[in-house]
């Protein structure tokens, strides 16, 4: 075997080593959000695995594995999907949805979305969800990011200071909605 494919094994194991490694406790997740984790674990399984294993098939049959390259990346490919299903059924089984109505609507819990006004007066809303979730463009952030755990269990009128690596920032919650 060459040294390639050992060093190669040998990050990929690394790899797998720390995907493993998921936080013991729950992460929360909106339903939205699993329902698209799954269809990722389906897709996976019953379209795309199936894909790959039919070309790596057909590339073995042509002979010398040891220089084909369809082959190589073939068997890449695989355990690159391979490593991505079992992550994802590791994350499934420990998130938690959350759907249910928070305990007050005028307080910032998980699936809120928060307007807040800065310094400038300028204002944004951001969305608290699950680190699964995040999402910059529509301003989805992580409840365990430093705006998330600024802003939760706040409400209106509040104002919060965020922790950012270029600078603290304070803000003011000036409205908090639970709306798809």
């Amino acid at each position: 075997m060459s040294k390639a494919f050992v060093k190669e094994d040998q990050q990929e194991l690394e790899v797998d080593q720390q995907t493993a490694a998921l936080p013991s406790g729950t992460q929360h997740i909106s339903a939205a959000g699993r329902r698209r984790l799954e269809q990722e674990l389906d897709q996976l399984w019953r379209v795309e695995r199936p894909r790959v294993t039919r070309e790596v098939e057909a590339a073995a049959a042509l002979g010398d594995r040891s220089e084909n390259a369809e082959y190589i990346y073939g068997k890449r490919r695989l355990r690159e999907i391979d490593r991505r299903l079992r992550f994802l059924k590791r994350k499934l089984e420990h998130l938690v949805v959350v759907d249910a109505q928070p305990p007050r609507l005028d307080r910032v819990y998980f699936w809120a979305s928060v307007t807040v006004r800065d310094e400038q007066a300028n204002e944004r809303t951001y969305r608290l969800v699950g680190g699964d979730e995040i999402d910059l463009e529509k301003r989805w952030v992580s409840v365990a990011s430093p705006m998330g755990q600024a802003l939760l269990g706040k409400g209106v009128g509040d104002v919060v200071i965020v922790k950012r690596p270029k600078g603290d920032v304070e803000l003011e919650i000036v409205g908090i909605r639970y709306d798809e």
